[in-house]
């Protein structure tokens, strides 16, 4: 079943959480414990992020300096498959323009298509760090909906070069895109954002799923105007537990997000980290039961790779 059928058909609002891959060189114990930590809850999909390559410079024998791309956090198709086998529950791998050629998104979907996992999200992603604005790579795509045309278009048995498929397409790709009750920063306003969100579901996204938010009045005041719009799949709410007394200043700038002068207020008071995670966890926990008695189709937890926060308040809302 894919996940636009598994929120669909919940009675109640689901629970769902992102993963990270690990960082390269290490196993995917951490990954694991995470998915174990938060088992209880029923996530009905689980999302793995997707890393860009980046280009660094590496000092070679003759003291010459070499350009190479170097990836991170490589494996999220290994990582959806090995947790797709382990748990049986639905993975939803993370499709980005960004640092990808038309020709490697294509191997990602065979490889996909072989493992059975048809259940995506499809992103544009960051612009590379050494760049000023967003570029994409050689053959690759500037923005989300052309990323879009591709896969529909295997999805009717094409390849990217225009041949046919021998094998009939058995089961195809369903997918979801990102939405910003903020809007994106690149956008000049939240109505041209809104816009071209329509041309994303119109071209095929069955759900969407929310950019990061600390004030709920900004998620339902985005849904309405979704609505009033024609934008008529569910918008998912994605929220994140403040775990650090830094991230006060660092999530609105890398996010672009604002954090409401009550809950900042109660950030600046904090001593220390843990303090903060405290607060963090009460404000989500104030956020989640709200949109719960809202009726939100589903609710998407961003880890960050720290679990122990999300249980903490999935146990008082789910």
């Amino acid at each position: 079943m894919k996940v636009i059928d598994l929120i669909n058909n919940s009675k109640t609002t689901a629970f769902s959480f992102e993963v990270l891959p690990p960082l390269k060189g290490n196993g995917i114990e951490k990954v694991y414990k995470t998915i174990d930590t938060l088992r209880e809850f029923d996530p009905k999909y689980i999302n793995i992020t997707t890393h860009r390559s980046e280009m660094v410079y590496k000092t070679m024998e003759n003291g010459l300096f070499k350009c190479v791309a170097e990836r991170h956090r490589p494996g999220t198709v290994a990582i959806a498959a090995a947790i797709k086998n382990k748990y049986n529950i639905n993975v939803v791998p993370h499709i980005l323009c960004s640092g990808f050629s038309k020709e490697e998104t294509e191997y990602v979907l065979i490889d996909l298509d072989f493992l059975g996992i048809h259940d995506l999200l499809l992103l544009r992603g960051d612009k590379a760090k050494h760049d000023s604005s967003f570029k994409p790579v050689a053959n690759g795509y500037s923005h989300a909906t052309e990323l879009q045309v591709q896969i529909n278009r295997f999805n009717e048995g094409y390849f990217e070069d225009g041949t046919k498929m021998k094998e009939e397409r058995v089961e195809k790709f369903s997918y979801g895109v990102a939405g910003y009750p903020e809007k994106h920063d690149e956008s000049p306003n939240l109505e041209s954002d809104i816009a071209y969100l329509k041309q994303k579901v119109e071209a095929g996204a069955e759900y969407v799923v929310t950019q990061m938010f600390f004030d709920n009045q900004k998620y339902f005041d985005f849904v309405k105007r979704c609505r009033e719009e024609g934008i008529n799949v569910p918008v998912i709410p994605g929220i994140k537990p403040i775990t650090k007394m830094s991230q006060l200043n660092i999530l609105p700038k890398v996010f672009h997000v604002d954090i409401p002068e009550a809950f900042a207020s109660e950030l600046r008071k904090c001593k220390t980290d843990e303090e903060a995670k405290r607060a963090g966890i009460e404000w989500c926990i104030m956020q989640a039961k709200e949109l719960k008695a809202n009726n939100v189709p589903s609710i998407h937890f961003y880890t960050m790779s720290d679990a122990s926060s999300v249980k903490q308040i999935a146990k008082n809302v789910y």
